[in-house]
């Protein structure tokens, strides 16, 4: 099958089970946003040298397409792993957070070419967890959601929140030597 079908000229898209949506729709954006993220991380994943770290990007890749699956109606979308993530997640914030100085002021987005990739990835996923919260506000608030889809509302926030702070404690990490305090002088 060809990728070009050219049904989307007419400004929509197909949601898993060949519903049509507007390309502005709400589930749209929010899929779209996590999969910029996952594109991310996947420039991250060609940067970094260490088989663990990219192993663990490939982790993290596989739970956003689940996240995008989700949100594109894909009726059969697990999250029991979710859960499990946002601890392994607070873990590992919470082993850079004694290995790094503490934050006493805001920081630069500035430090090595990978410091400040996981700063943009940072703010991309932040990005993306507005959008997913926004579409979770308006469109399940509005209709009744469709089976599986509510319930993972604050599993899949959680995720994104977390991801972010890990994002954020890996960019410090990677800029240690070069990390920039930003000292407001009024």
């Amino acid at each position: 099958m060809s990728i070009v079908t050219k049904t989307g000229d007419t400004g929509s898209t197909s949601l898993f089970g060949g519903v049509r949506v507007r390309k502005s729709d709400l589930s749209v954006e929010a899929y779209g946003t996590v999969d910029e993220l996952s594109s991310f991380l996947g420039l991250l994943h060609a940067k970094l040298s260490l088989q663990k770290e990219k192993d663990s990007l490939t982790g993290i890749q596989k739970d956003l397409h689940q996240i995008m699956a989700s949100l594109a109606n894909f009726p059969k979308t697990n999250f029991k792993l979710l859960d499990k993530q946002v601890k392994i997640f607070e873990g590992e914030i919470e082993k850079l957070e004694k290995k790094l100085p503490k934050l006493t002021s805001f920081i630069l987005p500035q430090g090595g070419e990978i410091a400040v990739l996981f700063h943009i990835a940072r703010t991309v996923c932040r990005r993306a967890e507005r959008s997913v919260m926004r579409y979770f506000h308006e469109k399940l608030q509005v209709t009744s959601p469709p089976a599986g889809r509510a319930g993972h509302k604050s599993q899949v926030i959680s995720y994104l929140n977390r991801l972010s702070d890990l994002l954020f404690m890996l960019s410090r990490k990677y800029s240690q030597k070069e990390e920039r305090i930003n000292i407001n002088k009024s």
